[in-house]
């Protein structure tokens, strides 16, 4: 059994690895300030014996003696980290830091969950991660594309000059059950509009595109790429590299809804990427990993889940 802390283990994402962790035997505290994450995302283990629930801003400073560190928390969402932009990016900064002296002191191995948004509206297509990026370092999204960047370079800074344990993951577009309804990714948006019959909004003309990976296939990732040798630090491309235009996304929403509602279009808003997709050759060669989830199957799952929590 090891002991390992998820920061932002009240999310989306974070209580889906959380749950697997769970799962495979481990002890796993949950550090979380409930900004974006939920306490309903983690009802069903708050009674496991191995689990632990944290209320903590991880830009505070945390002192526990763990294994392993995911360093999950940011909030994530455009309408999220934009309404409170200066807390996004010290989340991502001091937050990296709080990690990483906690690996330093306890000698634990730490991952950092950075994002796709590093390359911001990209040049070069698919993305591989020897691109550096084109990101509007004063715009309206800098605040978490920027907080991303800077925890990557504490991190490479921290492993060259401390010889940390470290991880590091580039999250695409991920998508499932648990999503916020009100947190203004692409997919909830379109299922929810399209529960309520109301018109979705598609910005800009529907074919900028991005790569969509079900919550399940990105977990088994994260934990593959947690377990490998110290020499594979990353960064490391983890998504799926099947590309699809909002459009293409709003029909199949339509389709799997049965929904009457219609294609409403908007301008597109600033520093919104055109395409998004993931090189995943790394992932590929040194975790043996990509996603088998099609989308028409991981799209039906999400809208039953969103079924049962919309009104």
């Amino acid at each position: 059994m090891k002991k390992i802390l998820v920061t932002g283990g009240a999310g989306f994402l974070g209580s889906h690895l959380t749950e697997r962790l769970l799962a495979e035997g481990n002890e796993v505290i949950v550090a979380d300030n409930l900004y974006t994450g939920n306490k309903r995302n983690i009802a069903s283990f708050r009674d496991n014996p191995n689990f632990e629930f944290l209320l903590h801003d991880v830009s505070q400073p945390l002192y526990l003696q763990v294994d392993e560190i995911y360093n999950l928390a940011c909030p994530a969402s455009p309408v999220h980290y934009q309404r409170y932009p200066t807390q996004t990016t010290v989340t991502s900064v001091s937050g990296a830091i709080n990690m990483l002296e906690l690996a330093k002191r306890t000698g634990a191995k730490v991952l950092q969950a950075s994002t796709s948004e590093v390359y911001g509206d990209p040049e070069e297509h698919p993305q591989p991660e020897t691109y550096w990026g084109k990101v509007n370092p004063i715009g309206i999204r800098a605040c978490y594309d920027e907080g991303k960047r800077v925890a990557e370079t504490l991190f490479f800074d921290y492993w060259r000059q401390f010889d940390l344990n470290i991880k590091v993951i580039r999250i695409f577009n991920t998508y499932g059950p648990r999503m916020a309804a009100d947190d203004g990714r692409v997919v909830s948006n379109f299922i929810v509009q399209a529960l309520r019959n109301e018109p979705i909004t598609i910005y800009g003309d529907g074919k900028q595109t991005r790569s969509f990976c079900y919550v399940d296939d990105l977990v088994h990732g994260i934990i593959k790429m947690m377990a490998t040798p110290n020499h594979i630090v990353g960064p490391m491309n983890l998504g799926n590299p099947v590309e699809f235009t909002m459009l293409e996304l709003a029909e199949l929403v339509l389709k799997y809804t049965n929904s009457k509602s219609e294609l409403v279009f908007k301008s597109l808003p600033q520093d919104d990427p055109k395409q998004r997709q993931p090189n995943i050759n790394y992932a590929k060669e040194q975790l043996d990993w990509q996603p088998t989830t099609f989308l028409d199957e991981g799209l039906q799952k999400t809208i039953a889940y969103f079924a049962s929590i919309v009104k």
